[in-house]
């Protein structure tokens, strides 16, 4: 799963779109397509956008949900917590996750 979270972090139109939902989350397709042509100058098509928000709904960094004939978009950190946890506090992710090897030995 975090290759499938560094892939969609990869493309830039993801990262802005992302950026979008830090700024107001739970958004519309049509408010996002807005924001990134005012904002960005981005001029995608809605299908374009909407194929990158299927990227990071696959790898777990935003989540839809319907209210009425609506779709909402909504910002999900937790697979970027646990990146950051992985490498930036390892102590947090070993008091999470079973003793590796070496700690087994040193006991």
């Amino acid at each position: 799963m975090t290759e499938d979270v560094f892939k969609a972090l990869a493309d830039p139109t993801r990262r802005r779109i992302l950026d979008e939902l830090v700024e107001r989350d739970g958004q519309t397709l049509f408010e996002i397509c807005a924001r990134l042509v005012t904002k960005h100058g981005l001029g995608l098509s809605r299908q374009a956008i909407s194929q990158h928000l299927a990227v990071m709904e696959s790898a777990g960094l935003i989540h839809s949900r319907r209210q009425g004939r609506y779709k909402f978009h909504d910002l999900n950190t937790e697979p970027l917590e646990r990146i950051v946890s992985r490498w930036l506090r390892p102590d947090a992710r070993e008091s999470t996750h079973e003793d590796s090897p070496d700690q087994r030995l040193r006991r």
